[in-house]
């Protein structure tokens, strides 16, 4: 163990941790550029075989970047995309990145460190970080951006330069460092611990812009809002935004034990997509048919059709969303579990004047005010299971797999559970049993067999 990361560990102060060499290599899952191709024709891609556990280079800090001591990272459908290197080896974007030159350059290696999430602690600060210091406990957002570009300053999410990190950028957040821009910082609520800090902003985030943002659906109060995969990572924060702001989630999931979990999370009506008879094909027939039997049990529960749909299963659901939103509807997506190439009857779309929009991640700003609700304790840790960062592998398999619900966290440096903790009062304020909806249950009841059919899978 390196003196930094016993420092670390020890919960050292400030002119400690400064003093301690930063060590000249680090443990993180990690993928290797050789392994490219492996999968190739292979039907199941088992990640397992392609994410490794062991040390890496520690890259030099760029002057706007913090080294942070992760305590606790999470998995995210992007760490299984890069682990199957779908659609596209995310090497591919490591080498356009280092074609930039100067410090981009260090991205592009023979290894791609994944993670989009994590919480832990600054043990260094580039030259020109302003708002942080060595010592603070901190949350990472995954988007990356540059802010140089003017279109940065309208919207994070729109700048071309914006990158998902530990996707498109190396040194990501599932190992026991990680380099981070200062820019993509917020501090880490001080009721949760480690593991929980660390499963929210990629997920929860996303769901904030999709549904609270003005850049997005935009729901209000009383607002009936479809969401698919609503025991997953996405859908179970978008169930707890659209229960605060005063909506009514309907969520769609694959069977009653992730049903049971729904409701806890305060979902009014939860569908099981076998109950529609999408069960088991990830390209239905006929999406009309299916959207008019979901439509039909939509409108017996809530008495209307639902304002928005919430969408990042992709291929094997999109064409039922279009279809079943309400005149003047719209349907918000985020990604594509099942497949990228969407079908839809265009005359549902144009002739009830409803809209399809795009979401990405989301800026600062909406992150900021995402992890404000997580600091109040008005949204909850979506965890639902944890694993050392040796199974990392493991647990991205899992997810690969859909057996799970909520997110999967991994502790990184943190050598168990429930460390972190710097506001008990407000943790026995809200009570464990609130702090953890899914993960009380989620180990008590087994998860659903897995299936290749719309998941609750994370974006």
């Amino acid at each position: 163990m390196f003196s930094l990361t016993e420092a670390v560990l020890a919960g050292a102060d400030a002119a400690e941790l400064q003093r301690e060499k930063v060590p000249h290599e680090y443990l993180a899952a990690h993928l290797r550029k050789e392994d490219v191709g492996m999968f190739a024709g292979v039907e199941d891609k088992d990640v397992r075989k392609s994410v490794h556990v062991g040390t890496v280079p520690m890259p030099e800090l760029a002057p706007d970047e913090v080294l942070v001591a992760v305590m606790a990272s999470s998995v995210n459908y992007n760490s299984v995309w890069s682990a199957m290197f779908e659609p596209i080896p995310t090497f591919n974007f490591l080498e356009r990145f280092g074609r930039e030159g100067g410090y981009s350059a260090r991205h592009d290696q023979p290894y791609h460190v994944i993670g989009s999430d994590a919480a832990g602690v600054i043990v260094r600060v580039g030259s020109g970080t302003r708002r942080w210091q060595v010592g603070d406990h901190v949350v990472v957002s995954p988007l990356q951006v540059d802010d140089q570009e003017p279109m940065t300053h309208a919207d994070g999410v729109l700048g071309a330069g914006q990158r998902a990190w530990g996707f498109e950028t190396n040194f990501g957040g599932l190992a026991h460092y990680a380099v981070v821009r200062a820019s993509q910082l917020l501090p880490k609520p001080g009721h949760l611990t480690w593991e929980e800090a660390a499963v929210n902003l990629l997920t929860a985030g996303t769901a904030y812009r999709m549904l609270i943002s003005d850049r997005a659906a935009r729901i209000k109060l009383g607002d009936v809002v479809l969401i698919w995969g609503a025991a997953g990572g996405l859908g179970a924060y978008a169930v707890q935004l659209v229960k605060n702001a005063g909506g009514i989630p309907v969520g769609v999931v694959g069977s009653e034990e992730k049903a049971r979990l729904v409701r806890d999370l305060g979902c009014d009506v939860v569908i099981n997509r076998a109950e529609i008879g999408l069960d088991g094909d990830t390209t239905p027939d006929d999406p009309i048919a299916l959207g008019k039997r979901l439509g039909r049990i939509i409108r017996r529960e809530t008495g209307e059709d639902p304002h928005v749909v919430f969408d990042f299963v992709g291929r094997a659901t999109f064409g039922i969303s279009v279809f079943v939103v309400r005149r003047g509807g719209t349907v918000v997506t985020c990604g594509s579990s099942t497949g990228y190439r969407h079908e839809y009857d265009n005359r549902y779309l144009w002739m009830n004047l409803k809209r399809i929009v795009g979401s990405h991640a989301a800026n600062l700003q909406e992150m900021a005010e995402c992890n404000r609700l997580l600091t109040l304790g008005k949204l909850m840790p979506a965890l639902s299971d944890v694993h050392p960062l040796e199974e990392a592998g493991t647990a991205i398999r899992q997810v690969q797999q859909n057996r799970h619900v909520g997110k999967v966290g991994v502790l990184c440096l943190a050598p168990k559970e429930g460390l972190g903790v710097t506001d008990p009062e407000l943790r026995v304020r809200i009570g464990e049993k609130r702090l953890n909806p899914l993960r009380n249950r989620a180990q008590a009841t087994p998860t659903s067999t897995p299936t290749s059919a719309p998941t609750g899978s994370t974006a």
